[in-house]
């Protein structure tokens, strides 16, 4: 079996399965993190130690926060079949009907009426916008030019992703695990320096979202920033807050 220049054992003989790193030829792990950028450390720490045993889903070793087999989340405890809910077997449940407005004194008139539809705000909806970044990948190639092996795809249309789930995957599909993360960095044209689960955007029921980097090769950066976020630590996000990943894929984060 194939060993990654990290010493990972992988199915794969392009890109290691199990943290991303290329297995012949410039490796962008040591390619991002040349001397001079100020993230080198946070970039190249290597991910959480398998102390807490496998994946209890899945029995993939863990070696971070989220599972890079099944995506189950060992901070809370939770699968990707618990955070998305059961799924149904049966008919839909029929509609529910509105319950009757409530009746209220108006106290400027003394009078009785209703008080609303007693209907309840809904979250406003995200969608990530993933493109090839120009602008990121000259940044990348000024870190360190050992990255001009890896050409700017000519052609690259964005790409719009809802973030229509509390967790939603940031990375390459393994073939060998049979997993496929939401916003895959594996279609044309592939970003060489995403991990497999290089990042996770968590979605929470009151429509705020955050960034967790659970321990990427390469790191993950936020607005043209050339210093990592802290592996395993959430990050809120913004409307046209910017992630980037690899050596030129950005997502921007549009809100409504």
């Amino acid at each position: 079996m194939p060993t990654c220049p990290a010493g990972h054992s992988s199915g794969a003989d392009d890109y290691c399965d199990v943290c991303g790193t290329r297995m012949t030829g410039p490796t962008v792990s040591s390619a991002l993190t040349g001397p001079g950028t100020g993230g080198g450390a946070a970039a190249a720490a290597p991910p959480a130690t398998g102390a807490d045993g496998p994946c209890p889903d899945c029995g993939t070793p863990r070696t971070g926060r989220f599972c890079e087999g099944c995506g189950y989340d060992f901070a809370v405890g939770a699968g990707r079949s618990e955070a998305t809910g059961p799924v149904r077997t049966g008919p839909p449940p029929g509609p529910v009907p509105p319950e009757p407005p409530e009746e209220a004194e108006d106290p400027s008139t003394g009078r009785w009426g209703t008080s609303g539809s007693g209907a309840q705000p809904t979250a406003a909806a995200w969608t990530a916008v993933v493109a090839a970044d120009r602008d990121y990948y000259e940044t990348v190639l000024r870190q360190n030019e050992d990255n001009r092996a890896f050409t700017f795809p000519p052609y690259c249309p964005e790409r719009r992703i809802p973030l229509d789930r509390p967790q939603v995957r940031i990375g390459r599909r393994s073939a060998s695990q049979g997993t496929v993360p939401e916003i895959d960095l594996s279609e044309p044209p592939q970003d060489p320096g995403a991990s497999h689960t290089h990042a996770v955007l968590l979605c929470r029921p009151d429509g705020t979202v955050t960034l967790v980097d659970p321990g990427s090769t390469n790191g993950t950066t936020v607005n043209g920033s050339e210093e990592p976020i802290p592996v395993n630590v959430e990050v809120p996000m913004r409307d046209g807050d910017r992630i980037h990943i690899g050596v030129w894929t950005t997502i921007t984060l549009r809100k409504g």
